[in-house]
């Protein structure tokens, strides 16, 4: 692409686009050239890592829109990282489920129970 394909904005973005296609590319014959076929972490992992160390704690929601994946992916990528112990997971002190340890030990289980019939409303629905 010539210098002035970036002078417009779609320019731009398609000259980052290519470049960034390429160094991908590159990294991942990099990678292979050294003997691993295989990585060690996903890009989108060593992103989460990365971005642990920029801002310390994050809730899974947090990180999932500073990454722009969805949340359940982001979560999957915690639990490797957490598997591997790189990341520690801890309780927010302000998530609401937290919210369930003020219950008694027979007003969880009646929660419990009630699980299956609301599931079953809400499929009927």
């Amino acid at each position: 692409m010539t210098a002035t394909g970036t002078t417009t904005d779609a320019g731009l973005a398609t000259a980052l686009r290519i470049s960034v296609s390429r160094l991908a590319r590159r990294l991942r014959a990099q990678r292979a050239a050294s003997g691993m076929t295989e990585a060690v972490l996903s890009e989108t992992q060593l992103a989460a890592l990365s971005a642990l160390e920029v801002h310390r704690a994050m809730t899974p929601g947090e990180l999932a829109e500073h990454e722009k994946v969805q949340p359940p992916s982001m979560t999957r990528v915690i639990a490797v990282l957490a598997e591997r112990e790189l990341v520690a997971k801890s309780p927010h002190p302000n998530d609401r489920r937290q919210r369930l340890a003020e219950l008694t030990a027979a007003e969880r289980a009646t929660l419990q129970e009630a699980v299956p019939i609301l599931e079953k409303l809400s499929q009927s629905l």
